[in-house]
């Protein structure tokens, strides 16, 4: 089987693989991977989506891009064994410390976009950040995420959702979200001037970011989110050993 590379990561230093077959049980709103619209369809032909260690090296690698890490967690992590530098994803807050890399962990997943998120306490050594899905009615579930985690020093990245159908946008936010491509699909995404009123509530704190640029760019190469926060985190890894 051939591998497919991201186009969303594609020259940014990470390199992406999926080890499991199917769809991911998690069956969050909006995910890229499940909604038809994935750079890996048909999805029964191209997973896994694994890359040949010989193509990892110098390289930083995503495991699910697609799918969730602790869907089949033994298999996830033996068939991964083999990549020097890895980093996994995940929406399940437990077992965190099984992972022998670090760990994005999706603290608002599926349903619980906008009305809870998982507080992780004791927070391990390798929690790398924590992934928030943000919208423009979600602020406020955000701030209390942020409050948490960046008091523990755990950086948050927020997740700009885009949206398929311009019905999942509430009437009265119709006007911060514009309908533009992205990557590969056009979808119903944030403006720049909404995203920039929303990231400012922040401005102060050194632990929030948004993944992407400005909003309105989502290329992982102008970014660098993932790569600074992966060597971080092994910087501390290290230095707790």
């Amino acid at each position: 089987m051939n591998y497919i590379e991201n186009p969303k990561t594609a020259g940014s230093g990470i390199i992406c693989c999926i080890p499991q077959t199917g769809t991911c049980s998690n069956n969050c709103p909006d995910c890229f991977f499940q909604s038809g619209r994935s750079y890996l369809e048909p999805l029964e032909k191209n997973l896994p989506n694994m890359p040949l260690l010989s193509d990892t090296v110098d390289m930083v690698v995503r495991v699910n891009d697609g799918n969730d890490s602790f869907n089949q967690i033994l298999t996830v992590i033996d068939k991964t064994s083999n990549y020097r530098n890895k980093f996994y994803n995940t929406s399940i807050p437990v077992d965190l410390e099984l992972y022998p890399a670090p760990v994005v962990l999706t603290i608002n997943p599926g349903n619980c976009t906008d009305t809870t998120w998982h507080r992780v306490d004791p927070i391990p050594t390798n929690l790398m950040f924590v992934r928030f899905r943000a919208n423009m009615w979600n602020v406020e579930l955000a701030d209390s995420a942020i409050e948490y985690y960046t008091h523990h020093d755990i950086p948050v990245v927020l997740t700009w959702m885009a949206y398929h159908e311009k019905e999942s946008i509430g009437v009265e936010y119709y006007r911060d979200y514009e309908y533009r491509s992205r990557t590969k699909n056009a979808y119903h995404a944030i403006r720049h001037s909404a995203w920039k009123k929303a990231m400012d509530r922040y401005a102060m704190n050194k632990h929030v970011y948004s993944c992407g640029r400005e909003g309105v760019v989502s290329g992982c190469r102008y970014c660098g989110n993932c790569l600074r926060e992966y060597f971080s985190t092994m910087e501390r890894i290290k230095s707790e050993a």
